[in-house]
């Protein structure tokens, strides 16, 4: 089996859906990722050890790509349920202060560990002449004052850096999770380079025919050709139209056990598109 990145993020996604639509609470839905990606972790570096790299051009892209993608899903989803186990309530002036103080953790940790680093340059910029350094085994240069943790790493299975880079895959992760849960309209700032010029945009309808509308869009996967999850789509919906669509996977549970119909609101779209057509406008 030859591992590509492709192939990985679209495993883990047809995953994630799948446990999007069986579980009820993301604190059930993380548990289950966390064992889910904890034995496709093993079961890789199983195969690693077993079959190695065929050239340092797949080991690079390996330990760049793959497994920081996989180990990275995997803190984030851990943090995730830790998070969740702790929060003191659904909601209030608690529940908010609970988050704002889980992400300034997390923005203390970005700024001391991770941004400053001159990796986190090299890697956020896209360069590639230094990854044979970062990322192939028995490279590790203990000149440059490591963290103590390497003395710990398999290195059969880490080149050091790789793990770096999952850190940083696993804070983008948490920080739009974190952001969500206090405020969707806190969007990262690249995600509109306007805000001001959305303001006159809100969403009028139900929320229900907002969620069944993203839920028809991510089902046919029309967005960034289906490679990011309902979550991630959401977020967008929030944000753009200023609305909080709260547990989505319930109200999605709710609709199929509609009577009837269970697409009413893309039933009338389509009947609203129509009638729009035979006026000739």
């Amino acid at each position: 089996m030859k591992y590509s990145i492709n192939t990985i993020v679209s495993e883990i996604r047809r995953k994630e859906d799948k446990l999007s639509l069986e579980t009820e609470q993301l604190l059930e839905e993380a548990y289950q990722m966390i064992q889910y990606l904890k034995e496709l972790l093993h079961s890789t570096r199983e195969h690693i050890i077993k079959e190695g790299f065929t050239d340092k051009t797949e080991e690079i892209d390996f330990f760049r790509n793959i497994k920081p993608y996989i180990l990275g899903k995997l803190i984030y989803y851990n943090k995730i349920f830790r998070i969740e186990t702790i929060c003191p309530v659904r909601r209030g002036k608690m529940y908010h202060k609970f988050f704002l103080g889980q992400l300034q953790d997390l923005k203390q940790e970005f700024k001391e560990h991770i941004c400053g680093s001159y990796f986190y340059r090299y890697y956020r910029s896209g360069r590639c002449d230094r990854d044979e350094e970062y990322f192939t085994r028995g490279n590790i240069n203990y000149r440059d004052g490591l963290n103590s943790y390497v003395f710990e790493i398999d290195h059969q299975f880490s080149t050091y850096y790789d793990s770096k880079a999952s850190r940083i895959v696993a804070n983008e992760l948490l920080y739009t999770y974190l952001v969500t849960k206090i405020n969707p309209d806190d969007t990262p700032a690249n995600l509109f380079q306007n805000p001001d010029s959305t303001k006159d945009i809100f969403w009028t309808d139900s929320k229900n025919a907002l969620i069944e509308l993203i839920y028809a869009l991510h089902a046919s996967g029309v967005i960034s050709h289906g490679k990011i999850g309902i979550r991630k789509i959401t977020f967008v919906f929030q944000v753009l139209f200023r609305v909080q669509l709260g547990d989505i996977h319930h109200a999605f549970h709710r609709m199929k056990e509609r009577t009837g119909t269970k697409t009413s609101f893309l039933d009338q779209l389509k009947y609203s598109l129509e009638h729009y057509m035979k006026k000739g406008i």
